[in-house]
């Protein structure tokens, strides 16, 4: 066989399967199915939310930034800040992408908030830990005085009230930056984790039993996270592993979980939230939403639909409530 026709037969050869968020040919080539076109930033006329994107550094960190209409026609009144971190399983998402960029429009008008939504390297070029690192360096830019970050910010931004959401991978990241010594006193207000992708070695209660669905998701975070300790028991992945420190250092006032009934990972966002109330001694700061009769991540797909609606509802609620 030539080794032009044995290169072509290397190139069509999948060794990891994660559809559909990534396949890994046996050539190193990479194929993302559901990798978006970027848009632009700007004025989004359907909620008159103005966007525009800023560097953060030379290795491509940058973030895009959300202004709502209530920042001009109320001037002087701060707004809350939420730093949101797009999923994707690692491997694939960005912040310029269409459904985020909708999503966060959405949002910042809803709430009504300056939003920052982080674009963070992906796996498996970067492999993580890149994209924790990258997320806490943007959360560092959000949190410093207003002489060191944006005008939008340091001028319509409340440094008292920053929120961190993100959903599935991202919302894993909100977790681990609210568990990070250098955010532990930085004040922040709250976190939202939308369908957080958690994981574990075993099946807890309510899961199904081993699949080749919930074997994905084991293998998938121990592909991007070589480094792993104990597999899909790393506390970065399984927060509730005996390993993992306790959920009491959570450095935020209040934490909203949201699960969907149809989401595989339903389950473990359900007892993450179950774990952070025992931590504190309360449930009276932690909310447990659940969509009924929708899937992973729905609202980023069909925004219109009701279900979707009263999610940003409930979260937009969530922000603004003292």
């Amino acid at each position: 066989m030539s080794s032009v026709m044995t290169a072509a037969k290397e190139d069509d050869m999948v060794v990891h399967d994660f559809a559909p968020l990534l396949l890994v040919y046996k050539s190193g080539r990479l194929e993302r199915p559901l990798a978006m076109p970027a848009v632009s930033s700007g004025r989004d006329v359907d909620t008159g939310v103005v966007s525009k994107d800023v560097a953060l550094s030379q290795d491509s960190l940058s973030v895009r930034l959300y202004l709502p209409p209530a920042a001009t026609t109320a001037p002087e009144r701060r707004l809350p800040v939420v730093v949101y971190f797009h999923g994707g399983g690692f491997v694939v998402g960005s912040a310029r992408s269409a459904v985020y960029h909708r999503c966060l429009n959405d949002l910042a008008a809803a709430c009504p908030a300056v939003a920052v939504s982080v674009d963070y390297r992906l796996a498996p070029e970067h492999p993580v830990p890149a994209a924790y690192e990258d997320s806490l360096a943007a959360l560092k830019w959000a949190l410093a005085p207003s002489s060191a970050t944006d005008s939008w910010l340091a001028v319509h931004g409340d440094p008292a009230r920053v929120f961190l959401a993100g959903d599935s991978a991202g919302g894993n990241i909100c977790h681990h930056l609210a568990m990070h010594p250098d955010i532990r006193d930085a004040g922040l207000r709250g976190v939202v984790l939308i369908h957080p992708w958690f994981w574990g070695r075993d099946p807890i209660p309510g899961e199904p039993p081993l699949n080749p669905a919930s074997k994905q998701q084991k293998g998938l975070w121990e592909f991007v996270c070589p480094e792993a300790v104990d597999g899909a028991d790393d506390p970065r992945m399984n927060p509730t592993a005996p390993s993992a420190p306790g959920l009491d250092n959570l450095a935020c006032q209040k934490v909203m979980v949201c699960v969907a009934e149809g989401d595989i990972l339903r389950w473990r966002g359900k007892l993450y939230a179950e774990a952070v109330a025992r931590a504190r001694g309360t449930e009276k700061d932690v909310e447990l939403f659940e969509s009924e009769g929708v899937g992973h991540v729905f609202y980023l797909l069909e925004p219109v639909q009701e279900k979707a609606k009263e999610l940003l509802d409930k979260i937009a609620t969530f922000v603004r409530t003292e």
